[in-house]
């Protein structure tokens, strides 16, 4: 199908530099296209780091809304997820200072299957495993905790996560070799 000449694609074909450039320019539509491809990691990350979905949702609204505000200053040295993962995990941060430092173990999802094939056993150790797993985390210092979500969950590459962290390469390794220690350590009885 050729496109009418003069038109300017969709928006939801466009790479994400194009649509904040639009977006800068006050374009609402190209704006809510980069809302819908990235708010879901977004949510996913802040989830982890806050350990409650009413937190996270509200961290990451709050980060839309800065990227929003401050498109204009945007100066694409950073591709646009990386910039909104530094966004909103300087809000989760922010958010984790004023409230207690601990994640609640009954926010963690269930890990477990809810087929016949489970075992109320079963279950209650993958829960018990689970909520470790979140306390474990919970004792890391922010900056491990951040380094060790957005690598071991997000899949981001060390450069992204200094990026996203304002720190080196290398300390994003040192961070992720200190987190892995603890959680290894703290996990342990779970082997």
């Amino acid at each position: 199908m050729i496109e009418p000449t003069g038109f300017p694609p969709p928006a939801c074909d466009l790479p994400d530099r194009l649509l904040a450039v639009r977006a800068a320019e006050g374009d609402e539509d190209s704006f809510a296209v980069l809302v819908r491809r990235h708010g879901r990691p977004l949510l996913a990350m802040a989830y982890c780091m806050l350990g409650n979905v009413q937190d996270a949702e509200d961290a990451v609204q709050d980060a839309f809304v800065s990227a929003w505000r401050r498109l204009p200053e945007y100066r694409h040295s950073a591709e646009f997820h990386t910039w909104m993962y530094r966004i909103t995990v300087n809000r989760c941060l922010t958010m984790r200072r004023r409230r207690l430092p601990s994640i609640p173990l009954d926010a963690m999802p269930d890990s477990a299957t809810t087929d016949e094939s489970s075992s109320p056993a079963r279950t209650a150790e993958q829960d018990a495993a689970t909520a470790a797993l979140a306390h474990a985390l919970g004792e890391l210092d922010s900056g491990q905790r951040v380094c060790w979500i957005l690598r071991e969950l997000q899949g981001l590459p060390y450069k992204e996560i200094a990026s996203v962290t304002h720190t080196s390469e290398q300390a994003v390794r040192g961070r992720l070799f200190r987190a892995r220690r603890s959680l290894k350590e703290a996990m342990s009885p779970w082997r």
